[in-house]
């Protein structure tokens, strides 16, 4: 079954490699943050509770996520093998995803206490 939300049709917008991923990310999310809601903000999908949000979207060679700089920071020695800017993460399609970083980065934003 295709579901028709919006998060639902970025996805459904890509190819079937990159198709999955975004699936596979999406299903670990919900599976992991059962009350967050999902909407699409600044043109891609975002998990959110209250103010704390996960952005993440689908590229032609990779994975972008966007937690924003604090995280990076926090999960720098993690991120060595990544290319990363201020606030954005990104993960090679030429490598295996790291879903675990990715939800433990995830559990932090979505869980950090409001500054």
């Amino acid at each position: 079954m295709i579901e028709h939300d919006e998060v639902s049709k970025y996805i459904n917008g890509y190819g079937e490699d990159i198709r999955n991923i975004l699936l596979t990310l999406r299903t670990l999310l919900k599976e992991n943050f059962p009350h967050a809601k999902e909407k699409i903000s600044w043109q891609m999908p975002t998990f959110y509770i209250d103010k704390r949000v996960f952005h993440f979207a689908g590229f032609k060679h990779h994975l972008g996520i966007y937690p924003g700089p604090d995280a990076i920071l926090f999960f720098k020695d993690k991120l060595v093998s990544y290319e990363t800017s201020k606030g954005a993460i990104r993960f090679s399609y030429h490598e295996p995803i790291p879903y675990p970083l990715i939800i433990d980065i995830a559990h932090w934003c979505l869980e950090k206490p409001d500054k």
